[in-house]
């Protein structure tokens, strides 16, 4: 019955966020009752401070708390389209509760002191969120590093085949990168969860140096750092950073699923995303299995950059503020977030279902006929005495020639009276030997996880 009535309710709604992407948690949080509830909230928190310095009194404090407690999102609403004004609504929805008292609910403050204010306590949970999934992630990512610390396979740049490289060490690049995502969150949680209650440009200029007690003492109860200095709001420097920062992360993630992507690709076939039993992949084609999860998850990035872009412009405001910033953030914020959860969550699903081909990434290894092993057989000569750009022309020549007649390097350097000369039959064949080329990347996967255990406080999977 609750599936029905959701969708019945989805089916009136237009954006994809309110019923497709995004954790229900993040949802409620970002939801006008929360943000309701949550300025209500922060009104009877002020007033508590304020009858502790002996700005108003007690009994206010209690009747505006009790008040608060009362304050429904329907209200506010209503009263809203009255005055046009949402804090406005919410301070004459809570005097009228508070009776006698009611004259004293937002003393002394200005809008942006409770909406600024209720923006860094809706972005802590948030984040609270994100973070949960951002260190389920991470450790996914140090066991597949494990899983696969053994395992040889293709490196590529520029799309084509370049050395042997190691599987294991390919997740452990994007753990050390999420590592660093972990830690920046960290950093930037004391610069951007802070609020303020300084007035209507930044300097308790109806409450004088009182002001600055309570205001000290209602930051600390809601366990927020003070903005010291501020305009009418919190300058924007501060939401700026960690909205860039989520779409670093949103880029990250959009970096692993191209990887995905491509690994899945029908040419090459190593790595495949989870798909379900009932699963369709197209409504033309019955064998497609596309990697729709991977997709979805760098679409979604291009949104979040975008919104990145927004962010820079609301650093830019006049004088002690104007109102540009607001409209942009009601959209931005809940966008952000709901959306880099949804990347993330789609990303833990995928390292959790995923597939790993080790045949064909072992196959792939000799799909160039030994070409991968052009460098070590430059090397090889060089150290032998031949003079590394001798043998770079040398190997170079015969790996075209390798390509044109269809044959295998090795066959080359065997025929090849000027490497047969300096390399035996055994020495050659050492040299299309895959495991002796990732010693280092092993020991530097081990590395990371070190590291991981140390960032993430647990214990990970021994290699």
């Amino acid at each position: 019955m609750d599936n029905l009535v959701k969708l019945m309710r989805y089916s009136e709604l237009a954006h994809p966020i309110d019923y497709r992407y995004g954790d229900e948690r993040l949802r409620k949080l970002f939801s006008p009752e929360n943000i309701v509830k949550t300025y209500a909230y922060l009104e009877s928190v002020v007033a508590e401070a304020q009858a502790e310095v002996g700005i108003i009194p007690r009994e206010a404090a209690i009747a505006i708390k009790r008040a608060a407690e009362k304050v429904t999102f329907a209200e506010v609403s209503e009263e809203e389209k009255r005055v046009k004004h949402d804090i406005v609504a919410l301070v004459n929805v809570l005097s009228r509760k508070a009776g006698e008292w009611g004259e004293y609910v937002h003393y002394g403050l200005t809008s942006s002191d409770i909406k600024d204010t209720g923006t860094s306590v809706i972005l802590r949970e948030a984040l609270s969120i994100i973070q949960e999934k951002l260190r389920t992630f991470t450790l996914l990512l140090s066991e597949k590093a494990c899983e696969y610390i053994d395992l040889p396979c293709v490196g590529r740049t520029h799309g084509m085949h370049a050395n042997i490289y190691l599987l294991g060490h390919k997740f452990a690049v994007f753990l050390d990168e999420f590592l660093r995502h972990i830690e920046r969150l960290e950093e930037v949680k004391h610069r951007a969860l802070v609020g303020k209650f300084s007035g209507a440009v930044g300097i308790h200029t109806s409450l004088g140096e009182k002001g600055e007690m309570f205001e000290k003492l209602a930051l600390e109860k809601l366990g927020l750092g003070i903005s010291l200095i501020s305009t009418q709001i919190i300058p924007r420097d501060r939401l700026t950073e960690l909205l860039l920062l989520l779409s670093m992360i949103s880029s990250s993630l959009d970096r692993f699923a191209v990887e995905i992507r491509n690994l899945q690709r029908t040419e090459i076939s190593e790595l495949y995303e989870p798909f379900g039993s009932e699963q369709v992949g197209s409504s033309a084609m019955p064998h497609k299995r596309n990697p729709i999860m991977s997709e979805n998850i760098s679409g979604i990035a291009r949104i979040i950059r975008s919104l990145s872009i927004a962010a820079l412009e609301n650093m830019v405001l006049w004088h002690e503020r104007d109102l540009s910033n607001s409209s942009t953030e009601r959209i931005m914020l809940p966008e952000i977030f709901l959306l880099l959860d949804e990347q993330l969550s789609k990303a833990i699903r995928i390292l959790k279902g995923l597939t790993v081909d080790t045949k064909k990434v072992l196959q792939n290894i000799n799909l160039t006929r030994g070409l991968i092993y052009s460098e070590e057989v430059v090397m090889t000569l060089a150290k032998k005495g031949f003079g590394r750009l001798k043998a770079h022309r040398l190997v170079r020549e015969l790996s075209f020639r390798a390509l044109r007649e269809g044959k295998h390097l090795k066959e080359l350097l065997l025929e090849n009276p000027e490497v047969s000369s300096l390399l035996s039959n055994k020495e050659i064949e050492e040299i299309f030997e895959p495991s002796k080329y990732i010693i280092v990347a092993k020991k530097r996967v081990k590395t990371i996880i070190e590291k991981a255990e140390k960032i993430l406080k647990t214990k990970i999977k021994t290699c």
